[in-house]
């Protein structure tokens, strides 16, 4: 039962190994040294994505007017993200964003959970490309939408000269204004992510791995296996909800982000 739970970090001889940022550079694993080289991350992502997809067409491929099974299944997820994120932070403009919006939630909850699952033990979510490839995507996202709504020059105006401030004050104020929205929100969205991830997959190869080590150990040092699993434990059902408030936050986040661009008002 404790050899599926304890992470890669164990040492061969069943030893204490901490863990180390290593982890999450992987080595290639297809087309070595090609521009194509694929690592574990790469092909467990594929296969994430390839499951958040089948699961969606399977659903929605022949809808019912009373669904049932798989199709009762997708229009729960669908509804979890329209109800709490969507129609929360966009009313009824947000629509044409669903499909966007609830294909990030679910993507980023799936490349979250990786982290817990047996035999991946690393959320896809916790290599930086992956936050950083939605964090631009979300970028590009809202500031095309918003200069879509109110045109480009109405859209930078609105964003770097908030109204009712004194022009001198400007000088200030403009440039903080640019950095804010243009600079620091794929940067924070990033970082948010990147760095809970991260930290949840170090706590939960630290304890494990001290488990087996504490396990292999002579005299009473066995003991103190028990706690240590026992947090491993504790931390991999604190996982799962860390994979679903940052797939929340994340999408909440990208939705305001949008509806800010989009309105006349700041």
């Amino acid at each position: 039962m404790l050899t599926a739970l304890v992470p890669s970090a164990t040492s061969d001889d069943g030893g204490f190994q901490a863990p180390t940022v290593g982890e999450f550079f992987p080595g290639e694993l297809l087309f070595v040294g090609t521009p194509f080289a694929m690592t574990r991350i790469n092909l467990m992502g594929l296969l994430m994505a390839g499951v958040v997809s089948v699961f969606f067409v399977l659903a929605f491929s022949k809808p019912k007017l009373v669904p049932s099974g798989v199709q009762n299944l997708g229009e729960m997820a669908v509804d979890l993200v329209q109800k709490n994120i969507i129609e929360e932070a966009l009313g009824d403009k947000g629509k044409k964003y669903a499909p966007y919006l609830i294909s990030m939630f679910w993507l980023l909850f799936a490349f979250n959970i990786t982290g817990i699952l047996p035999t991946m033990h690393l959320a896809i979510s916790s290599v930086i490309a992956i936050p950083l490839m939605f964090a631009i995507i979300a970028w590009f996202v809202f500031n095309i939408q918003g200069v879509r709504a109110l045109g480009f020059g109405h859209y930078l105006k609105a964003n770097l000269f908030p109204p009712g401030i004194p022009w001198p004050i400007y000088i200030l104020v403009t440039p903080i204004e640019f950095v804010s929205t243009f600079l620091l929100r794929p940067l924070t969205l990033t970082i948010r992510l990147l760095a809970n991830m991260m930290a949840g997959h170090l706590l939960l190869v630290l304890f494990f791995s001290a488990t087996s080590a504490l396990l292999l150990a002579d005299g009473f040092l066995k003991v103190f296996a028990i706690p240590s699993f026992i947090m491993g434990f504790a931390f991999t059902l604190f996982e799962i909800l860390i994979a679903v408030l940052q797939a929340y936050i994340f999408t909440l986040l990208t939705a305001v982000y949008i509806d800010s661009a989009t309105s006349e008002e700041h």
